[in-house]
């Protein structure tokens, strides 16, 4: 069963994954993981008690978009399914299109149900919820981007 480490400064998150529930949206996380896609992105949304959102290459450094609206050129049909959004799920990212996760994904902080059903949950932490709670009370600006850059590299293993 792989798994993936996203590492930081704050320490590692070790994420599980639901291939059965949610078989594209894993192999294509684990694509860009494995292609460095994610490294040097950083955790660009951060509500407490919601969820923790990164992977977009915008924020990566000496890009040129704004973080939060970058993509990996494609986008992947949604896969939803009976997994609910509680603290410490995996789930990927969209705009209002069902069908337009690409490569961002969040965490959850705290269960967040309302979102069961409409967006594409694919995983799970399985140590380092820790890590997460340091995240998600970061300080934050108006757009709700962390004033601390939390880089990550994500690690596949298995």
């Amino acid at each position: 069963m792989k798994q993936a480490v996203i590492s930081t400064q704050f320490g590692d998150i070790v994420l599980g994954f639901f291939p059965d529930k949610a078989p594209n949206h894993v192999a294509n996380f684990l694509k860009l993981a494995e292609s460095g896609f994610y490294d040097g992105t950083i955790f660009h949304r951060v509500i407490p008690g919601f969820m923790i959102q990164g992977g977009c290459p915008n924020s990566k450094p000496n890009a040129r978009g704004v973080p939060g609206t970058g993509g990996p050129g494609y986008t992947i049909k949604a896969e939803f399914n009976d997994v609910s959004h509680d603290r410490g799920i995996l789930s990927m990212a969209r705009s209002s299109d069902p069908d337009s996760a690409g490569c961002q994904f969040f965490i959850c902080h705290a269960a967040a149900k309302f979102l069961n059903g409409q967006y594409t949950a694919f995983g799970e932490v399985l140590s380092g919820l820790e890590v997460v709670d340091k995240i998600a009370e970061l300080d934050r600006n108006s757009k709700d981007m962390p004033r601390e850059r939390v880089e990550m590299k994500i690690t596949v293993r298995g």
